[in-house]
C-alpha cells in the first residue's frame, strides 16, 4: 500500500497468528506474484484458489467501513493511523526512544507521512510498545 495525499495508506499486511519467523516466509512465497500481478507457478495445481462468491472483500478497510466496526472510544480513522505505524515498526525496534523510532520507521521505509507521525514524539522519552507510541501521539485507545 502507498501513501495518498500525505495520509495513512492502510492497515498491516503482517497476520497476527503467525511467529514473525512463519510470516517472513509466507511473504518469500508471494513476492513474485506481488511483484508480477500473475501468478508465478509453473503447475496450475499450485496456484492459490481464487475467492468464492459471498466470500468476504479481503480489503481490512473496504470503502472507509473498517470490517467488524471499531473498539468503544476509538475512531475508524486512529484505528486505521494506528495500524500503518504498527506496519512500519516492528516489535525488535521496542523499547525505544522517539528519535530512534524515526530511524527505524526510515530504515523500514516508512511513507513520509508516517515518519512525520514519529517525528512529533518527544524527545528523550522512552516507548515500550506501538499502544505507548500512540497515546503519546494523542490518538484514542480503547477503554
Amino acid at each position: 500500500m502507498t501513501e495518498t495525499g500525505g495520509e495513512f495508506a492502510g492497515t498491516s499486511a503482517r497476520s497476527t497468528k503467525h511467529s514473525p519467523r512463519v510470516d517472513d516466509e509466507l511473504e518469500h512465497e508471494i513476492e513474485g506474484m506481488v511483484r508480477s500481478g500473475h501468478s508465478t507457478r509453473a503447475e496450475e495445481w499450485r496456484d492459490p484458489e481464487p475467492l468464492a462468491e459471498g466470500d468476504p472483500d479481503i480489503d481490512a478497510d473496504p470503502s472507509g467501513t473498517l470490517v467488524g466496526g471499531t473498539p468503544v472510544g476509538v475512531t475508524a480513522d486512529a484505528v486505521v493511523a494506528r495500524t500503518e505505524l504498527a506496519r512500519w515498526l516492528d516489535r525488535a525496534d521496542f523499547p525505544s526512544t522517539g528519535a530512534d523510532l524515526v530511524e527505524a520507521a526510515r530504515d523500514h521505509r516508512a511513507p513520509d507521512a508516517v515518519v512525520a507521525e514519529l517525528e512529533r514524539l518527544t524527545a528523550g522519552d522512552t516507548y515500550e510498545r506501538i499502544g505507548d507510541v500512540v497515546r503519546a501521539l494523542g490518538y484514542p485507545t480503547e477503554t
